[in-house]
């Protein structure tokens, strides 16, 4: 279910977040964003905390891409990430900052403000979406507070150059949903034409959302997922993926990733904007790695392989699903309401193996409204099949 772009009515600002929206939808939100963000390396000196908000003053002022200048200055509410930046660059614990910013909000500005004024001189990587009052000083969401060196590779960069890395691998694909929060961007990659038959895997499994059997469906399709962070959440990566016909389980291969992080040389202080020429260099790179990418994962000898990798523990026996599916969730760290949902999805797939509790495990996050938690939680699928074998 799609969520269009909603503004912030007290900063005016995107709140752009969605949950298997199509590809026509992720591009209009991230084009709404890039015509808010501003970005600025500022040194402590020039920041300061003041109910909970970011306050940066003696920046330059900023332009908008229709040539208007607006002011930088001003005051700029932090996410819960940005929040997450405060903590690990000034070393505030995190859950320390949140209970101050909720139960004390004039001692969370004083610390702060106080570590800040620790080393006037260092500097930080602001990532800001300007308000509608910015052009008359400040007004604004800081979305991440990071280090000056940290590369920018935006999102909107980063699909359109993927998609043109895919074109160029000639390979025919589909995009089958895409995922857009505060941290991080994922699209999911699917191609029909690259499927081979798993019926080993997936014999007595049956959907837990339609009832059809891996019997009668024992195909699976090869893919990948482009993620991409902004804010400090992790690198542009493209992961294979292959995918469950029967049900659209997606079982996701996070050994094989393929990376490239957003560590750079230092920026200049002031306002953040690349050249034509470094973008270019930088986006040329991407459509690359995934050219390469789409070559190595959308390959019928890689699926097959994998395939026969996973079946080797799949098949183990599990005799007492509830007590198995407690040691997993335990070792991954699954929380009470993900390990019931895990056991129920186990009973209905009606597959009393290990591979059975892997497909629970990536059915219920199919479930998940939370694109980040759906995503870690199906790339934890194969390390819990692992498990499930360990305790059979």
């Amino acid at each position: 279910m799609t969520q269009q772009v909603t503004e912030d009515p007290a900063t005016r600002t995107p709140r752009t977040s969605t949950r298997n929206a199509n590809l026509s939808d992720l591009a209009h939100m991230l084009e709404v964003q890039n015509g808010r963000k501003l970005d600025v390396v500022a040194p402590a000196s020039s920041l300061t905390v003041a109910n909970g908000n970011l306050i940066m003053s003696g920046v330059e002022p900023a332009m908008t891409s229709q040539g208007r200048a607006f002011m930088s200055d001003g005051a700029y509410q932090p996410t819960n990430v940005a929040e997450e930046g405060f903590a690990a660059k000034l070393g505030i614990p995190v859950g320390y900052l949140r209970r101050m910013r909720t139960e004390n909000p004039a001692l969370y500005d004083i610390n702060v403000c106080g570590w800040l004024e620790q080393d006037p001189t260092r500097k930080f990587l602001i990532r800001a979406f300007r308000g509608d009052a910015a052009e008359n000083g400040g007004g604004g969401v800081a979305r991440a507070f990071l280090s000056d060196s940290y590369r920018l590779i935006d999102n909107f960069d980063i699909l359109t150059a993927a998609l043109q890395g895919v074109e160029s691998s000639g390979h025919r694909v589909e995009i089958r949903g895409c995922d857009l929060t505060d941290r991080r961007m994922y699209v999911r990659v699917e191609s029909d034409q690259v499927a081979v038959q798993a019926r080993e895997l997936l014999r007595g499994y049956r959907s837990p959302f339609t009832g059809e059997t891996g019997d009668q469906l024992p195909m699976i399709s090869a893919g990948f997922v482009i993620s991409n962070s902004e804010v400090g959440s992790g690198a542009f990566s493209i992961t294979p993926r292959a995918v469950v016909q029967v049900c659209r389980n997606g079982l996701t291969m996070s050994k094989d990733v393929m990376r490239a992080v957003h560590i750079g040389a230092k920026h200049d202080e002031g306002i953040v904007q690349w050249s034509g020429a470094t973008r270019a260099r930088e986006l040329e790179l991407v459509a690359s790695k995934t050219a390469d990418a789409v070559q190595q994962f959308l390959s019928p000898a890689y699926v097959e392989a994998k395939i026969a990798e996973i079946e080797r523990e799949a098949g183990k026996q599990i005799s007492d699903p509830a007590q198995t599916i407690e040691v997993v969730s335990k070792q991954l760290s699954f929380s009470g309401p993900v390990r019931e949902s895990i056991l129920n999805h186990f009973i209905r797939g009606g597959q009393t193996t290990a591979g059975g509790v892997m497909q629970a495990v990536t059915s219920t996050a199919q479930t998940l409204s939370d694109a980040d938690a759906a995503h870690e939680l199906e790339a934890m699928a194969l390390p819990a099949l692992a498990a499930a074998a360990r305790a059979a």
